[in-house]
């Protein structure tokens, strides 16, 4: 049953805008940090649709958008602070690099709010739910995740010799921004 949720989860996650948060965040810092806070995020969200993810179904699907939404804005928001004030960032990362715990918590936020209430979260708890099997679907769940979470941390620092880090995190907010609009406009349309 793990390589069965293993094989449908990967897929699901690969275009997804949390790959995109582990790529902005593996071409700022270093990729074994971000790394740390994102496997974390990934196992609490693994846990919320094994335990807890059935009760977001039950809310009508115009409360989901609208939560999502505002999640999506407000990480846009935060990219976009986090752009304006990279100079500043920079410069003191420089004089003392981050550490492991800043790193990998600043990480484990970006993915726990992209993660909120995303398509493989939902897969998640259905796959639980069909399966009976939290155990097998957790661990095949998780292992695809933190999968396309390396794939995305290896590119990030090849990417960010190619394209700066305030485009990379630009191109970041936008998307959030659209998703966010996109979702709102579902939630208006019911």
């Amino acid at each position: 049953m793990a390589a069965t949720t293993f094989g449908l989860v990967f897929p699901a996650e690969l275009p997804d805008k949390t790959a995109l948060a582990s790529l902005m965040l593996g071409s700022r810092y270093r990729p074994i940090y971000v790394f740390t806070g994102v496997a974390a995020a990934f196992a609490v969200h693994v846990l919320i649709a094994l335990v807890a993810g059935g009760l977001l179904a039950l809310l009508p699907n115009q409360v989901v958008s609208i939560i999502v939404a505002v999640l999506f804005g407000l990480g846009a928001v935060v990219l976009i602070r986090g752009r304006n004030e990279g100079d500043e960032v920079a410069k003191e990362d420089k004089e003392t690099p981050p550490t492991l715990l800043r790193v990998a918590l600043t990480s484990f936020l970006v993915i726990f709010i992209a993660e909120f209430g995303d398509l493989t979260q939902i897969l998640i708890v259905n796959l639980a739910a069909k399966y009976h099997d939290p155990l097998s679907v957790g661990a095949g769940s998780w292992l695809a995740l933190i999968g396309v979470g390396a794939l995305a941390l290896a590119g990030g620092r090849g990417l960010l010799k190619v394209i700066p880090a305030r485009t990379i995190t630009l191109i970041g907010a936008i998307a959030m921004a659209v998703l966010a609009i996109v979702n709102l406009v579902n939630a208006i349309r019911g």
